[in-house]
């Protein structure tokens, strides 16, 4: 099936628009329920821990980004029709980009972008850069807001690694709080205070990190998922790799399962007065596509930023090769800014998988 390039979804279906430099950028939500309290609040809390300028780690692009909800939503509550939500760009700095005009910024999108379409918006990345994840983040506010009320699911994030630094945390037991502590948005405390020390060091010297993060949902039914296409691992992975500048993706053990047997990693089923449990999780919580009503536990590796401030051998459009130095403001780190992503596109699944499940089951 053909998917929609700016749309996710087949249940609760999000479309986002916009360029980073243009005059806003925003989301259509198509399918929400009716009659869950929404207001603007509840979007503005997870906007602001994705927008720029919030930390010394984070890019000096100064926005509020402030959401406007333009329709579906009345007395402040869904009405079932589609909710548009808008933010506007107030501190695009255009001119910063005018030496990308000609030329490729390598690991960028400038180079596939012109190579597809012919043309592309050279300032700021266009539709490339990671401005475009407002859209994401407004309507994963909406999807963790129904699946906490009507299913009881929280979706929690954190940074877990930046470079080669590793951070303890426990996914059964870390709290929000926990990761807002810090501008890095690490749990362990430690950890983070060299963390941020790694990324400042980055910056001084014009350079880049990427690392890991880490999001558990917990209270996920069991049940949600498809065989064969649908599985619940398969699109999570789809959501996940969408994010900008995400190069990997793991459920429960991921690539650590190989170094394990058979009879190591298998999950052993017991019975809790009445509820089917695992002893372990190394599945993730999601067994043949399926939920096993165990925590869901995914990680999403992120590459380092590509516009770093060195010189870099490239070519302009012509292909002749040439200099480009970086400009412009940027994130030495994209992973504090990214939690919020994270969490919104696992929400955008599982609020998808949960009205299908619904559906199917004749539960609505």
């Amino acid at each position: 099936m053909y998917k929609r390039q700016n749309t996710f979804g087949s249940n609760f279906r999000v479309s986002t628009w916009g360029e980073s430099h243009g005059n806003a950028i925003g989301v259509m939500i198509d399918g929400c329920p009716p009659m869950l309290p929404i207001n603007e609040s509840d979007i503005q809390k997870e906007l602001d821990r994705r927008k720029p300028g919030q930390s010394a780690i984070t890019t000096q692009r100064k926005e509020s980004d402030s959401a406007e909800i333009l329709s579906g939503v009345f007395e402040g509550q869904s009405l079932g029709t589609p909710i548009q939500i808008i933010v506007w760009n107030s501190d695009a700095k255009s001119k910063d980009y005018e030496h990308m005009r000609e030329s490729f910024r390598p690991s960028h999108a400038d180079y596939t972008y012109q190579a597809k379409y012919g043309i592309r918006n050279w300032k700021g990345g266009g539709r490339a850069s990671a401005r475009e994840t407002i859209g994401r983040v407004a309507a994963g506010a909406i999807a963790k807001k129904w699946l906490s009320t009507r299913e009881n699911i929280e979706i929690i994030g954190y940074v877990k690694q930046i470079s080669s630094l590793s951070a303890k945390i426990d996914p059964e037991t870390v709290t929000m709080t926990d990761v807002e502590s810090n501008i890095v948005r690490c749990p362990d405390q430690d950890m983070a205070i060299i963390m941020e020390d790694k990324i400042k060091e980055a910056r001084k010297d014009g350079d880049s990190l990427g690392g890991i993060i880490e999001c558990v949902a917990r209270n996920v039914p069991a049940g949600l998922g498809e065989p064969v296409f649908g599985k619940l691992d398969a699109e999570l992975a789809h959501a996940i790799l969408s994010i900008p500048a995400c190069k990997g993706f793991e459920v429960g053990s991921g690539f650590e399962g190989i170094n394990m047997t058979g009879s190591s990693h298998n999950d052993p089923f017991y019975n809790e007065q009445g509820r089917i449990r695992t002893r372990t999780n190394f599945s993730g919580g999601i067994q043949g596509g399926i939920s096993n009503g165990e925590n869901v536990l995914i990680r999403a590796a992120f590459k380092p930023t590509a516009t770093i401030m060195k010189d870099q051998d490239t070519v302009d459009v012509d292909g002749n090769e040439t200099i480009l130095k970086g400009r412009g403001r940027h994130d030495p780190c994209v992973l504090p800014r990214a939690v919020p992503i994270v969490e919104s596109m696992m929400a955008l699944v599982l609020i998808d998988q949960a009205l299908r499940h619904r559906g199917q089951i004749d539960q609505y």
